[in-house]
């Protein structure tokens, strides 16, 4: 019994050590720029991997001091949580299934549109309101600024490497025409109606194209792969969880059946003396 029991406490212990790689997922989402600006993935997942971190605590002090009742709670809980952090694993995988990159004619970075994202994306970014908190938490960053600091030519800068978000939102559109001046300032549009943006672009580095439908591209392709890399750990740690989960509940059994195995035998004793 005393062995079911250790062994029980060490299998919940395992559920406490994964607990850990969720909390830190959604600290390292909350860290990001584009999440930190939308706000939209870093809270459930925190919130989610402090939950399963309590419930695995309360397995551990249950089976360390044999509290039956507080394992049945621990072991519904943690189904409850493995249900939902599976849920969010296919959430997570459905609405950053679309999205593309398109290669900027003669230059090293892509573009992004719009279109190319779910539905459910896309009206995150949506609402002139909401764009607007979002586009002032962006332009507070050193996004673009940095630009002018990496990239001094143009032949440096169209060799250049941008995030998504750079690239949607700290310059005009290739297709605009605009002339290169440095990587934040652009004169002299060829070809102006080549789409709305075109006519967005602002030399007033408060604005640049933060008020683009590329730069709301361009952060929902930021978010996109941020969010994947995300949901690689997740979906391992959510196989590793279920794993133990399994290993808990035939451990939790084991420990019962030898418990009433116990019981039976001393009255089977008891009667004997009798």
């Amino acid at each position: 019994m005393a062995l079911d029991h250790t062994l029980l406490a060490a299998i919940n212990f395992l559920s406490v050590l994964l607990a850990v790689p969720v909390i830190v997922v959604g600290a390292w989402l909350a860290g990001q720029t584009p999440d930190s600006c939308v706000q939209l993935l870093q809270w459930p997942v925190l919130v989610l991997g402090i939950a399963l971190l309590v419930v695995a605590l309360a397995g551990v002090v249950g089976a360390f001091w044999r509290i039956p009742r507080l394992l049945l709670l621990h072991l519904a809980a943690m189904l409850l949580l493995i249900l939902a952090l599976a849920g969010l694993v296919i959430f997570i995988y459905a609405v950053t299934a679309n999205g593309s990159a398109h290669p900027a004619t003669n230059r090293a970075y892509s573009e992004y549109e719009l279109e190319d994202y779910s539905g459910w994306l896309r009206r995150r970014v949506e609402g002139r309101h909401r764009w607007e908190r979002i586009r002032r938490c962006l332009s507070s960053t050193s996004a673009c600024a940095d630009l002018n600091q990496t990239y001094r030519s143009a032949e440096d800068f169209f060799a250049a490497r941008l995030t998504p978000l750079q690239s949607g939102c700290c310059k005009p559109p290739t297709a605009c025409g605009y002339t290169f001046v440095n990587p934040t300032y652009w004169i002299s549009p060829i070809s102006a109606l080549a789409g709305v943006d075109c006519a967005l672009w602002s030399n007033d580095q408060t604005a640049l194209c933060y008020a683009c439908s590329s730069c709301k591209a361009g952060l929902l392709a930021d978010l996109r792969r941020e969010w994947r890399k995300a949901d690689v750990v997740l979906v391992i740690t959510l196989v590793a969880l279920v794993f133990v989960y399994a290993m808990a509940c035939f451990a939790y059994r084991s420990a019962k059946t030898d418990q009433l195995f116990r019981r039976y035998k001393q009255g089977d004793g008891g009667r004997q003396m009798h």
